[in-house]
């Protein structure tokens, strides 16, 4: 955690300038010696000291992993058959019987091939998942979180490639692929309701990018498992994929969403009232799982998403050539031509997402190009998080979890308006 990390405005911002000038770590790790300080001189508190110590300790310590070993009994693993796992950090005070729950993001597999290339990585095995920290929503200082710094904090490891949503008991022997994202789900949040959550009074289930998109599927199944007396919402970050033709006026999202449904068999662990509407592969969108949805939610996403312009609108099938390359890793270098197509993506975006009606449901849309937006203490709640009318995303998602704003629907205007995103610019590509 760097200095810039804290609010300028902030306690322990001031104390890390003072500290920062004053000492340089020497060749030992826990040796200081002061700087261009005469005897006498010294000015910053020791209790300044300790607080950015303690700041850094809650936001940059790695925060345990638990493995669910029982859970491979019941046929509940990782694509590789590991257990399955996630990381938790206990609330307190007024938070301890409230529970945050963010999911992680990686994408998908729609293939044998693709899934082999993830089985031995973190996004395929239990056995390869590096150490986490938390921060951003997951953060557990005040300052820089202050509606969920002291919840229950758990992240989901995601190693199933399907958002939690297949189930296929049969294991190809030449593969080893264990397609049971479903029952990695159901056997976490067994283990979760176990150790309190269900005596939960408030509860928030989120994710990012695929893990965003997980939220969304398991929303309603979440809220029903918990007591009917406590609040429960959710929030999408960068998960809000949407139903659109790519450049050449095939539909590539589709055909590949087709595809992650049938190889890990996940139509019957879509949502039931969209699966009794549409095809399966059509209710891994979210635009045709959110009208029925009763749950409230929060959706944050950048209307110029970099994951869904590098793969929904111009998958590399269609730019054989490569002539988006540049434009896809920054906007700034976009064409006329090739803005003048993400204007009309991000139109189409916009089009997909719930009408004003759904009270319940809040939104924040940045113009940024970006992906994923919440899991950096810098970009959720500082001076220089990115804002729409002002307003940075973690005060945003608060004020709508807590009732303090009768409605959050927050649009941003098109590209170039917003110079706040100048600082989520190069993104935080999950997938």
């Amino acid at each position: 955690m760097s200095t810039a990390e804290i609010s300028s405005s902030s306690p322990s911002y001031k104390c890390s300038q003072l500290i920062a000038k004053r000492f340089v770590r020497s060749a030992s790790p826990l040796n200081f010696r002061m700087v261009g300080v005469k005897s006498g001189t010294w000015v910053c508190p020791l209790i300044c000291l300790l607080y950015l110590l303690a700041f850094l300790q809650v936001e940059g310590d790695n925060v345990p992993m638990t493995l669910l070993k029982g859970a491979v009994a019941e046929g509940a693993v990782c694509l590789d058959g590991s257990a399955p796992a996630y990381n938790l950090a206990p609330g307190s005070g007024s938070g301890a019987n409230n529970w945050l729950l963010f999911v992680e993001g990686g994408g998908w597999c729609s293939t044998v091939e693709e899934c082999l290339a993830r089985k031995n990585t973190f996004r395929g095995s239990s056995n390869h998942m590096p150490p986490q920290s938390f921060s951003g929503m997951l953060g557990g200082v005040q300052q820089s979180n202050p509606d969920f710094y002291n919840w229950n904090r758990v992240k989901i490891r995601y190693c199933d490639g399907a958002s939690f949503t297949g189930d296929i008991e049969k294991v190809d022997p030449a593969t080893g692929l264990h397609f049971r994202g479903a029952r990695v789900w159901r056997a976490i949040m067994k283990d979760l309701l176990a150790k309190g959550m269900n005596k939960a009074q408030k509860a928030l289930l989120g994710g990012c990018s695929a893990g965003g998109l997980t939220t969304i599927l398991h929303c309603d199944n979440f809220r029903s498992l918990l007591p009917a007396s406590a609040t429960v919402k959710c929030f999408s970050d960068a998960g809000y994929f949407i139903d659109a033709k790519d450049i050449s006026g095939a539909d590539s999202i589709q055909s590949f969403y087709g595809d992650v449904v049938k190889l890990h068999g996940s139509a019957n662990n879509l949502p039931s009232s969209c699966t009794s509407r549409l095809p399966a592969n059509k209710c891994f969108f979210p635009q045709n799982v959110v009208a029925t949805m009763k749950t409230p939610l929060f959706i944050l996403n950048a209307a110029y998403d970099q994951w869904q312009i590098d793969h929904i609108l111009v998958p590399s099938s269609v730019d054989p050539k490569n002539t988006w390359g540049d434009c896809k890793l920054d906007i700034k270098k976009c064409s006329s031509d090739q803005l003048q197509k993400l204007q009309g993506f991000r139109t189409t975006f916009l089009n997909a997402l719930p009408g004003a009606g759904s009270s319940s449901t809040g939104l924040f849309i940045l113009s940024c190009h970006t992906h994923c937006l919440s899991g950096d203490a810098d970009i959720w709640y500082s001076d220089d998080s990115p804002k729409i009318d002002n307003t940075p995303i973690g005060k945003a998602v608060g004020d709508w979890y807590f009732g303090r704003s009768s409605a959050v629907r927050k649009i941003d205007c098109p590209y170039p308006c917003n110079s706040s995103c100048r600082k989520v610019a190069a993104g935080s590509m999950e997938d």
